[in-house]
C-alpha cells in the first residue's frame, strides 16, 4: 500500500559547527535580555544584558573598537601625554601643599 502523505524530509546538506561559527562571525549575532527582580510590585533590580558575537573585522565595520584603546586588552604600553602628566603633577603638588598647610 502506497501512502499519499509526504514523508519526512531530511536535509541533504548539514552545516558543521565551523560553518555555523563562520556565518555568525561574518554577519554578527545579537542576544538581548532583561532580568528584573520585583518584590510586591516594587522593582528592586534591573539588569540589561546585551551580547554581540561577531568577528573583529565585523565589529570594526560597525564602529566598535574599544579594545584598541583599553590598556587591559592590548600588549602595547599605555602612552601618556607628557603635558598632561606635568599638569597633573603640578595639581597634586598644590593639593599636597594645601593639605600640609591646613594641618599646621
Amino acid at each position: 500500500m502506497v501512502s499519499s502523505r509526504p514523508g519526512v524530509v531530511h536535509a541533504t546538506h548539514t552545516n558543521g559547527l565551523a560553518d555555523v561559527l563562520e556565518l555568525v562571525l561574518d554577519r554578527g549575532l545579537v542576544i538581548t535580555g532583561d532580568i528584573k527582580v520585583k518584590l510586591v510590585n516594587v522593582e528592586l533590580l534591573t539588569i540589561q544584558v546585551r551580547l554581540l558575537i561577531a568577528s573583529v573585522d565585523k565589529a570594526k565595520e560597525m564602529g566598535m573598537d574599544w579594545w584598541l584603546r583599553n590598556p587591559d586588552f592590548t600588549s602595547r604600553p599605555l602612552q601618556h601625554d607628557p603635558e598632561e602628566l606635568a599638569e597633573l603633577r603640578q595639581r597634586v603638588a598644590v593639593l599636597e601643599e594645601a593639605a600640609t598647610g591646613e594641618r599646621s
